[in-house]
């Protein structure tokens, strides 16, 4: 990674200017063009450096419930288990965490009641018992190389 690819990412963590052609904005901020800023991004993307890039949506503001939640599951059924929730649309994504509850994933519904149902339907399908967690408050943390 070098400076470019630091001033990037630290540019696009306040996003994009809500402008007509916003590539060319953040192009003449960072002293480049809207096509090496863009191939960059998608290297990035590519090398793992950035896992996603894409709007965030307050879904409780639209009226939507989400939550953070977890399965501990055996290792013999990790890839089959993550193959469910994969198939699932209300999972944003799943990774493995080196604890007792090594499974945990994001869940986007349209409310509340689908939430409930979301969580009970994945019991029902891995035959685990499912941790939710949901938001208590709400904290903003940027990453932000240095210049």
């Amino acid at each position: 990674m070098d400076e470019l690819d630091r001033q990037l990412i630290n540019r696009l963590q306040r996003g994009l200017p809500l402008v007509r052609h916003p590539w060319q904005a953040v192009a003449g901020e960072l002293h480049s063009t809207p096509d090496e800023l863009l191939d960059r991004l998608h290297l990035l993307l590519e090398d793992g450096v950035l896992t996603r890039f894409g709007p965030m949506f307050d879904i409780e503001r639209l009226g939507g419930a989400f939550t953070l939640a977890a399965l501990a599951v055996p290792e013999s059924r990790f890839e089959q288990v993550a193959a469910q929730l994969n198939d699932l649309p209300q999972v944003a994504h799943n990774y493995r965490r080196e604890h007792h509850w090594n499974m945990w994933f994001v869940l986007a519904c349209a409310t509340g009641e689908d939430l409930d149902q979301t969580l009970s339907h994945i019991h029902t399908i891995t035959g685990l018992e499912v941790l939710n967690l949901p938001k208590e408050q709400t904290y903003h943390v940027g990453l932000y190389f240095p210049a």
